[in-house]
């Protein structure tokens, strides 16, 4: 049996960087209901009170689009009020966007991919993580609990900006196969009023991850529910002035967070702001999607799918098919059944609800598009 230490990290949705995701997939949600075949490919970055958006929005009436009242939700439902600055209507928004129709005969071209990409995909076994590692199914989770301590304990004064990080232990067979884990190491900052009671934090921390440690232990046999030795909580002392207020933010910045952790490589392109005909943004998913398939077919216990694009592919190529077990030489076989064509990323994968996904990630639920497991 061999150990290994696998660290994981997540932020909340008043992280700068992610009111930059929320604020591009908006953009990308609200084209796609005018046109499905909508263009988007649009950055975002935050500081303080301004927001600035560059790049493309392309569909009948999106010069219609109300942009500033699109910054301002997703200010608003990441926790910003007139107690966290800056609140929403206090948001300056400076758009230097392309807005406009499509250029005539372009809708037909969006099957083509008008980019370079390499995009990787990864899955494993385990059918209680939603088949990603343990360690960023755990943060995930973690993260979603510790933030919903805003709205269950107002007396903590908390903001909307926090960072969540987990250290797991993980112990596999002689096979390589995973058997074990436990939480060696956990670290939170989350944003508070300076004269707020601190003591009343860590035991909130305390007893909400002691409830995501249970939970995981029931769902994944082998999962320890035992507390960490070692626990820290805002442990930089105060943590008050966050947000934008406090650092940048960019779109495409968390590429690690948006994907499986550090223990999976990615591939060069983020996913917010762009639509689900970008090379970028299809490629990841379809990469997943087949290699969530391959693993609930029982192939392997794990793999990692690479795809790549040139500029006027209409599908993705097989790359490599990293996985285990007697069935390694079929795997990219196998991988090259699948329509990996941006036809069926465009029309089957958007789900709506983009400002949660790119909130929350891409394979935050079952139930999402591509993380079906099912004939497309």
């Amino acid at each position: 049996m061999t150990q290994k230490l696998y660290p994981a990290e997540f932020i909340f949705p008043g992280h700068p960087d992610k009111l930059s995701d929320a604020i591009a997939d908006a953009l990308v949600e609200q084209a796609w209901q005018r046109d499905p075949r909508a263009l988007v490919g649009v950055e975002v970055a935050v500081h303080r009170d301004h927001v600035y958006i560059t790049g493309r929005v392309a569909c009948p009436g999106a010069a219609d689009i109300d942009v500033t009242a699109l910054v301002q939700e997703v200010y608003r439902t990441a926790g910003y009020d007139e107690h966290w600055y800056p609140a929403p209507q206090q948001v300056c928004v400076v758009s230097n966007l392309c807005l406009g129709p499509l250029e005539p005969g372009e809708a037909e071209f969006r099957e083509l991919s008008d980019d370079q990409a390499i995009c990787i995909g990864y899955a494993n076994h385990l059918e209680a993580t939603n088949h990603l590692p343990v360690e960023q199914w755990l943060v995930g989770a973690v993260a979603k609990r510790l933030y919903r301590l805003r709205a269950e304990q107002p007396a903590l004064n908390l903001g909307p900006d926090g960072k969540v990080l987990v250290i797991v232990e993980e112990h596999t067979d002689a096979a390589g196969v995973p058997m074990a884990w436990w939480l060696r190491d956990f670290s939170c900052s989350l944003q508070q009023r300076i004269h707020a009671d601190e003591v009343a934090l860590h035991r909130a921390v305390r007893l909400a991850l002691q409830q995501v440690l249970v939970d995981a232990s029931k769902a994944l046999p082998g999962f320890s529910a035992a507390l960490p030795d070692h626990l820290s909580v805002n442990g930089a002392g105060d943590f008050e002035v966050g947000g934008p207020e406090g650092d940048n933010g960019l779109s495409g910045k968390k590429l690690v967070v948006d994907a499986y952790g550090p223990r999976v490589p990615i591939g060069g392109g983020a996913w917010s702001g762009k639509d689900f005909f970008k090379a970028d943004r299809a490629g990841g998913l379809h990469a997943r999607r087949v290699a969530k398939m391959l693993v609930r077919l029982g192939l392997t216990h794990e793999a990692t799918v690479t795809l790549a694009w040139t500029p006027g592919d209409r599908s993705a190529r097989v790359v490599s098919v990293v996985g285990s077990g007697s069935y390694q030489a079929r795997l990219k076989e196998a991988a090259s059944l699948f329509d990996l064509s941006l036809l069926v990323s465009g029309t089957a994968f958007n789900p709506g609800g983009l400002i949660e996904v790119a909130r929350w990630g891409h394979f935050s639920s079952a139930a999402l598009p591509w993380e079906k497991v099912k004939k497309l």
